[in-house]
């Protein structure tokens, strides 16, 4: 494989890091505004992250099996495929105004994004040097949160009208009259979803017709040959449940911000969203400050060490008043960053043959983030918001084994001199 063709093949799979970090973080916008389309309520427009949080669930497995077989190229392509599918079944999903039609093409999206990530994550670790294989990961996985800043911004600024009727408003309409408002509200969907179902489909075609190197995972001195139950790497369901916990935790600090900023500080949703916004640019720069900080500290410690921080952060910002407490969760965000790929890349290592499998159950574990957000509600309707973020933060410990776990056997070494 020469360094031209390992070249492209990066920079191609870096895109998917891009493109489903853009439709997953279109979610909080499109709650919002799904709810106000479709006339819905609060219970029913949360299934728009629960259809997304299935499908990972419930695909994941099938996609390493299909990979397996046919190989990371043909996993991407049909997970492209699949997510320009639903992209594209936004359109009648609007012109019907038909909010079932919307969770499936939501579902299908989501089934696309995990053949993307089962397959780009551990591709991403094989192509090039053994050693830098996080480094590149962690690397890939910044545009990943710099679609995480990009998709909210553009969502409202291309989605939402900024236009909510009162209920005394619709009661003064006129039958046709707020007929023809929600149509139009949940038109606004249609041209933006359209542009993202052809770029989607343009890089479909592009990496089908691109001769990319087909990876073949090579046994080495830490590999375990593919014999016997995958249920039998400790390290691997090790890393299945810090995963688990961490994608718990993710959503949590960031699904109950704008909350947590009304409760603490008394500031307007308008306001917290842009905190909110800020945050996330936080989480992106974090990813890059974290490739950079893999150069001269070994990821299983570095993990070890943003657990310890945010597990602080956030004791204090269940304990503080004002902005301070605001702040911390800020700075979770930052520390949460090179999470999930340091824990991908330590949970897969040394899997030979199965790592497509091991890279599934992975994925897999991303329904933590339709769980302990339901957790969390119940201790903040028990309690308060404030007091509800002892949720994630007991997330962070499991977080912390993993990494004490993978300091004990040696993780990964970086190819990086200090």
């Amino acid at each position: 494989m020469t360094n031209s063709k390992t070249r492209l093949a990066i920079i191609l799979i870096t895109s998917l890091f891009f493109l489903w970090g853009f439709a997953l973080n279109l979610n909080p916008i499109l709650i919002p505004h799904l709810k106000k389309a479709c006339q819905l309520t609060d219970f029913q427009s949360a299934l728009i992250d629960s259809a997304s949080y299935i499908a990972y669930f419930l695909v994941a497995l099938p996609a390493g099996l299909l990979m397996k077989r046919l190989g990371y190229k043909a996993g991407i392509t049909v997970g492209l495929l699949l997510f320009a599918t639903g992209t594209f079944l936004f359109y009648p999903a609007a012109e019907f105004r038909n909010y079932a039609f919307f969770l499936v093409a939501l579902f299908i999206i989501a089934s696309g994004l995990t053949f993307l990530e089962t397959a780009a994550n551990p591709y991403i670790t094989v192509l090039g040097d053994a050693e830098s294989a996080t480094q590149r990961l962690n690397f890939a996985q910044s545009f990943n949160g710099l679609a995480a800043f990009l998709a909210p911004l553009m969502g409202g600024r291309f989605i939402l009208s900024g236009k909510t009727l009162t209920h005394n408003e619709e009661q003064a309409m006129s039958p046709q009259q707020l007929d023809d408002y929600l149509n139009l509200e949940a038109s606004s969907v249609q041209v933006p979803f359209l542009i993202i179902g052809a770029v989607v489909l343009l890089v479909a075609i592009l990496i089908w017709r691109t001769a990319l190197p087909e990876i073949k995972e090579q046994e080495d001195e830490t590999s375990q040959k593919a014999q016997g139950s995958i249920l039998g790497e400790k390290n691997l369901i090790l890393g299945v449940i810090a995963q688990f916990f961490y994608v718990g935790a993710q959503v949590c600090v960031s699904s109950f911000f704008i909350r947590f900023s009304d409760k603490v500080a008394g500031i307007d949703e308008k306001s917290a969203a842009y905190l909110l916004s800020g945050a996330l640019l936080g989480f992106m720069i974090g990813r890059f400050v974290g490739t950079y900080l893999m150069r001269f500290i070994a990821p299983s410690r570095l993990l070890m060490i943003y657990s310890i921080i945010n597990f602080g952060l956030l004791l204090f910002a269940v304990s503080a008043e004002g902005m301070v407490a605001i702040y911390a969760l800020v700075g979770v965000e930052f520390f949460m960053s090179i999470m999930f790929p340091t824990i991908f890349a330590l949970s897969i290592r040394g899997l030979g043959e199965k790592t497509k499998i091991g890279s599934s159950l992975v994925i897999m574990s991303i329904v933590g983030g339709a769980v302990f957000p339901v957790i969390m509600g119940r201790v903040s309707d028990v309690s308060n918001i404030q007091v509800s973020y002892i949720v994630p933060a007991v997330c962070f410990v499991v977080v912390l084994i993993f990494a004490i776990k993978n300091l004990k056997a040696g993780s990964i070494k970086l190819g990086a001199s200090h």
